[in-house]
């Protein structure tokens, strides 16, 4: 038996009376369990397994390649959107589309666990979800070792310099080499890796974002473009396609 703090990222039934549950663990990461009795309203789990909840679990861990026996559940809080913000409501299922989509099993994150429920907290409330997914999405990518290299330029290694007392030539416009991983800079750049440019400023935003222990900044609006273009294809390429939720998030 192992016992463990966990969020509900995926919920699909699997019998008459059960249910087929993912988890992402604070302990050991990812988790695809049987709740038996998980269909029931009077069952062992209280309605704890509603998506996006948060439980204090105990379940059995298999040795083989069966799924695990999730044995009991108890609700520690429940993700509720801010009236009919569907905003909220839209972003909180696309945390655990990526939590479900770029996790491992039995990988343990904290780190990420944390800033996941994070998320869903602030979420919660009636602000931009913007910030809120950026922080989280740059996090992920950083833990679970896809971070983009945004401090130099993956050809040539020329750093990008974000200093308004440096020269002009080090404020220059890079853009996002995805299939490399990061940025490249203006005399590396050739046709067939043309794409929209962010600026140093950006570059250096994107690494605080990244950083957890890091307040999240002010983002000016006229950036949230600029930063989009690294994140979104950062996604879809460890993701190996587009998130079903892209289309109902004002990104």
């Amino acid at each position: 038996m192992e016992k463990t703090e966990a969020m509900v990222i995926r919920v699909a039934d699997f019998s008459e009376s059960s249910r087929v549950v993912t988890l992402f663990s604070r302990d050991f990461g990812k988790i695809a369990a049987v709740a038996k009795g998980g269909r029931r309203l009077k069952g062992p789990f209280e309605a704890a397994l509603d998506l996006l909840t948060t439980c204090q679990i105990v379940f059995l861990r298999k040795s083989t390649d069966a799924l695990d026996l999730l044995t009991e559940a108890k609700l520690i809080s429940r993700f509720r959107p801010p009236g009919r913000n569907l905003n909220s409501l839209y972003a909180g299922y696309y945390v655990a589309e990526l939590l479900s989509g770029l996790t491992e099993e039995y990988d343990p994150h904290p780190v990420l666990y944390d800033q996941a429920t994070l998320a869903l907290q602030r979420l919660a409330e009636d602000v931009d979800v913007r910030p809120v997914l950026l922080r989280f999405e740059m996090v992920l990518l950083r833990e679970i070792g896809q971070m983009p290299a945004v401090d130099r330029c993956v050809a040539c290694e020329t750093p990008v310099i974000n200093d308004p007392q440096s020269p002009p030539e080090s404020q220059r416009q890079f853009a996002f080499w995805v299939s490399s991983g990061g940025l490249i800079c203006s005399n590396c750049r050739r046709p067939e890796f043309d794409s929209p440019t962010i600026t140093a400023e950006t570059a250096s935003l994107l690494t605080r974002l990244a950083d957890p222990s890091d307040a999240v900044p002010e983002l000016p609006m006229d950036r949230y473009s600029e930063l989009r273009r690294v994140v979104t294809p950062a996604i879809c390429h460890v993701l190996e396609r587009r998130p079903k939720m892209f289309r109902y998030l004002p990104l």
